[in-house]
This record gives structure tokens, sequence and C-alpha cells, in this order.
């Protein structure tokens, strides 16, 4: 990975001045309190106790609106709706200047079993960090909204000292993240990406620059053969052995292209992992008897150099040999999701502008990383969205009991983002090439 460019692209003394006030312009009070704010807001979608991501969402809007943004509320689905707005500085002109978006998403897991939390998992507590500073505590404060309270602070400060900017910012604040990533995929589908030419997506990744993310296939295996005594197989056909014979199959798979490709040097190795396995699909299991129907999930998780349609022609052709040696037997694979894995070019103007900007707003040289998980951002660099994944939190730390998140990292974050914007909106747009061509609609 390559290194900042000396001052940034299209860096001047009045760009590297302007960026300097907004960085300065970041209130760390007011990251804390939106933070804050946000994580006692249990945002968790839960259908069966009415749970969902309406309250945050409300609470993201007003915060938006108290910023004098445009903002608009679309209702993904009942109790789920996104929250876009845009902040548009007095020099922006249509078609000529970029618009940088800073994502994120409102849901959060669930808890769990409380009794495991040693706090209120809604309390947001502050505490005194082993290390020095603050740790704020609580379900969701990593993952992701320390990341919305900083995105959001950042546009604060641009407003503050930098009223005309020549360029746009556009935040989308989405839904079910942790799921099927609805939030996002209507985002896009409503064409709020078409006129983004680079997003921050504020996920919780130490700081780090990350321009790789895996990608992930999900997918069922149903597996059907035909009931019989367990002290007489032969009168049936065992749906479990067909079942080991196909997860047999996958795991060679998996070493077939972890040999091929090797370890990524940010994302490590692909991995295709059976997680759920069940034998009957439904109904009581019982010792003496051979079961009709067999199940499990794959979770498959991609890294660049590999294609999802290859990857599921392959395992189609496995479950066909398995078929073909099992009379009677039937699998049935449903390849339901599908999340592409994400690199953004070292020397994309986004990745520039975060790397001049990272001494100065975060300290020390840029680190850089790659995303173990699919995010959001799947689906808008799918699109044709450069993206770069940087936030505050511990990579580990999502969905762990007792999550909490650094109160430094997130200021730190938001000064990370403020400058950011200032250098790659300030920047000479390229003349032509596909940069152009966005640019141009």
């Amino acid at each position: 990975m390559s290194g900042p460019t000396a001052a940034g692209p299209g860096a001047t003394p009045e760009v590297d001045a302007l960026a300097a006030r907004v960085r300065d312009a970041v209130d760390a009070e007011a990251v804390l309190r939106r933070t804050v704010e946000l994580v006692r807001i249990r945002s968790v979608w839960d259908p069966e106790t009415g749970a969902d991501e309406a309250a945050a969402a409300a609470y993201v809007a007003d915060e938006l609106r108290a910023l004098s943004l445009n903002v608009t509320v679309d209702e993904v689905a009942p109790g789920r709706p996104n929250v876009i707005a845009d902040w548009t500085g007095a020099a922006f002109e249509p078609g000529v200047h970029r618009t940088l978006m800073f994502e994120g998403h409102t849901d959060v897991v669930t808890e769990g079993d409380r009794s495991r939390w040693s706090r209120d998992p809604y309390g947001a507590d502050l505490e005194p960090d082993p290390v020095g500073g603050t740790r704020l505590y609580g379900r969701g404060s990593a993952d992701m909204k320390a990341g919305v309270a900083a995105a959001i602070e950042a546009v604060a400060a641009l407003r503050r000292a930098a009223p005309d900017l020549p360029g746009r910012v556009r935040l989308g604040i989405v839904v079910d993240e942790e799921g099927m990533m609805l939030g996002i995929k209507r985002f896009v589908a409503g064409g709020w990406g078409d006129e983004v030419d680079g997003a921050i997506v504020c996920e919780p990744e130490e700081l780090e620059l990350c321009l790789h993310q895996k990608g992930a296939m999900r997918l069922h295996a149903h597996v059907r053969g035909v009931m019989a005594h367990g002290a007489m197989p032969y009168a049936g056909v065992n749906p479990i052995a067909g079942l080991q014979r196909l997860l047999a199959a996958v795991e060679a798979l998996q070493d077939e292209e972890q040999a091929r490709l090797g370890a990524h040097p940010f994302l490590g190795f692909p991995w295709l992992t059976p997680t759920i396995v069940r034998s009957p699909v439904a109904g009581e299991a019982q010792l003496n008897v051979m079961p009709d129907t067999a199940y499990a999930a794959l979770d498959v998780r991609t890294v660049p150099g590999q294609s999802h349609e290859m990857l599921y022609e392959r395992l189609r052709a496995e479950a066909d040999r398995v078929q073909a040696g099992m009379p009677n037997l039937a699998i049935e694979l449903d390849w339901f999701e599908s999340r592409p894995w994400t690199e953004t070019a070292d020397d994309d103007p986004l990745v520039r502008a975060l790397e001049a900007a990272y001494p100065t707003a975060v300290g020390g040289p840029p680190r850089y990383g790659g995303v173990p998980g699919a995010t959001d951002g799947t689906f808008l660099h799918a699109a044709g969205v450069p993206i770069v994944t940087v936030g505050p939190g511990d990579r580990t730390i999502p969905h762990q009991v007792d999550e909490f998140v650094r109160v430094d990292e997130a200021v730190r974050a938001a000064r990370l983002y403020a400058e950011a914007a200032v250098r790659y909106l300030m920047a000479t747009p390229p003349v032509d090439g596909p940069r152009a061509a966005r640019l141009r609609r």
C-alpha cells in the first residue's frame, strides 16, 4: 500500500488552511453527546417485540434538520426508515463538483442475555480506559453509533467552517445492515447513489483505512431422502449421508480456493463455512428413525479473484455429483444472497484525501486494514461508487457483551471525516475517464 502524498491531492496553502479550520471546528462534546443519545435508543430489529430502528432514525433526522440539512426519510419497511440528508457548499455546481457520502446504519444486533453484561447494554456508561482516555459502553456503541455520530459532527464542522466549499456531502444512515441490508439496497435502487462520487463507510475498523472487504454468499442446502427404520437403512435413502458428502465437497473446494489464491494481505483466506446443520428439518428426531430431510446453511466469504457465479456453479456441480451417486436423493441449493467483495484503487482521490488528512486528524502515518465481514459498502461499490471503510471501534468488539468504543477514537474519526471531505471536494476533478463521466451525469 502506498503512503500519503506530501500534502494531499490538489493541495494548496488555501486547501491546507481550510482543512485545518474544519478539523479544528469538530466539537468533541457533540460527538460524545450524540453517541450517548444514540446508544440509549434500543434499535434492534425484533418483530416479536415490536423493536425497530424508527426511534434511532427519528433522532438522526432531527439532528440533521437542526443543522438545516435537506432531510429525506424513506420508509423501507414499517418501522424501518432510511435517513438521507444533503449538505451543499455555497460554491457547489451539479455536474462540476464532487459529492462525498458518509454511510452508516441505525440498527444494532440484540444484546442477548442481559445477565452476561456487566453494565446496562443501553446505559451508555462512561468509564476510564486502562490505556488512557474514556470508554463508552453499550450495544451499538462501536457498531456503529459512534461512527454515525462522528459523520454527523463532520458535516456540522463543514457547515460552520467551510460554508462556501465547492462540493456536497450526502449522509446515508440506513436500516437493516445487520440483516439483509434492505436499507442500502433501497438507497441504491432509489438512485441516491447515482450522484455520489466516493463514500466513506463509517464502520468500526480501528481507524484503519480499509480499501478491501470480503464478499459474502449465503446458501441453503436442502436434502431430501427416504425415511426408513434405523435397523434397515437400506430400505430408504439417508439425507444425512448425502449432506455429509456435500459438506465434504464444500471443504475440498475451500481448500482448493485457499491454495489457488493464498492469503490476501488484508483479508486473509476465503472461507466456505457450514453454519447450521439440521436433520430432520422439522419434527422430532428419533434415534431409531432415519429421517427423510436434512439441511445446512453455508456462509461463504470471498476475496478478490473469486467469482460468486463460478463458486455457485462449482457447488451446484458437487451437489449434482452427490445426487448421481445416491439414487432417489435430491439436493436443492438455494443461493439467496450475494454481497460482492470490494477493492478500491489506492490512487483513488478519496483514498488520497484520507491519507493526506490522517496525520493531523488521527495522528501518525496512515494505517491500513481490511474488512473481514460484508458491509453496506458492498452495494455502493457494486453500483460504481469507490468506497473506503474507516471508523472508530475495535474490529472484534461488535456483537459481543460489554461492547464499547473509545471516545477519543470517535472524535478523531469526526476530524478525519471533516478534513478528508475538504481535501476530496476541493481537489480538481479529473477531466476524462470514468470519474469524469460520473461527474458529467
